[in-house]
């Protein structure tokens, strides 16, 4: 399918997907969104793509945020179908989707773009990124998941302190308070996210979506974290790569997993 807004590649069991309005800073409209989640539906049916890498175009910005001109004059009840929306069709599609998303923050990621990549995995930002949550200087809170992960991520305390100041932050700082998981020079940040893709994709997929699935469950009102992890520890035992796995190690030789 051709996308207006978005790049996809696919090679080696990786998909490269890229946001790609670089006059616009890459900022997420509602039709940004929709390519976006349309994509990666499709990715995600696709069996032999193992992980999926996600930046913006060019090297300012990996999402400058949510495109305002699209709901200046919004009312109330058009702000909670924005964020519903978004929310159902891109972040919680992300967070939950069965293939690790591994968020490749080349630049600006602010407000949506922040929340954008929180909704990922696993995040790695270029030395020169900020990033940050600053829409109570619009008026406004976030209303992609930001509230909820970025607790979840950094903790209460500098969640609120970050939210409240509505302050930019580096990428070293980000790294400091585990909002990235890694930080490197943006010639090498594709390569550094492609390292990390590859050590996931020599372990069991199916191992994985469970692992995915179980964490998630943590932060899921009214589900019992402990207990998914029994469910989804159980599953594996009657799966071919737990076969695979056992078999391998006791063989002392490396699991093939298809």
């Amino acid at each position: 399918m051709n996308y207006k807004n978005i790049l996809v590649q696919n090679s080696d069991q990786i998909s490269y997907l890229t946001i790609n309005r670089p006059k616009n800073l890459n900022s997420l409209n509602n039709e940004t969104i929709s390519e976006l989640s349309s994509c990666i539906k499709e990715i995600i049916q696709n069996k032999e793509i193992k992980c999926v890498i996600l930046t913006g175009a060019e090297k300012k910005a990996f999402v400058a945020g949510a495109d305002i001109k699209e709901f200046s004059d919004f009312n109330k009840m058009q702000g909670r179908n924005l964020s519903k929306n978004g929310q159902d069709k891109l972040f919680n599609l992300i967070e939950n989707s069965p293939i690790p998303f591994i968020a490749a923050i080349n630049g600006f990621a602010l407000g949506g773009g922040l929340e954008l990549a929180m909704s990922c995995h696993i995040r790695v930002a270029s030395d020169n990124a900020k990033m940050g949550l600053p829409e109570v200087s619009l008026g406004v809170i976030p209303g992609y998941g930001g509230t909820q992960r970025l607790p979840q991520i950094v903790g209460k305390g500098i969640a609120l302190e970050m939210i409240t100041t509505a302050k930019m932050i580096s990428a070293e700082k980000a790294l400091s308070i585990g909002l990235v998981n890694q930080v490197s020079d943006q010639e090498n940040l594709i390569k550094s996210c492609v390292d990390i893709a590859n050590k996931i994709k020599r372990n069991s997929s199916t191992a994985i979506t469970n692992a995915i699935k179980s964490i998630n469950a943590c932060y899921q009102d009214g589900v019992d974290g402990m207990e998914s992890e029994i469910n989804f520890f159980s599953d594996c035992f009657e799966t071919e790569d737990f076969a695979e796995g056992t078999k391998a190690f006791m063989e002392k030789r490396k699991p093939n997993f298809n």
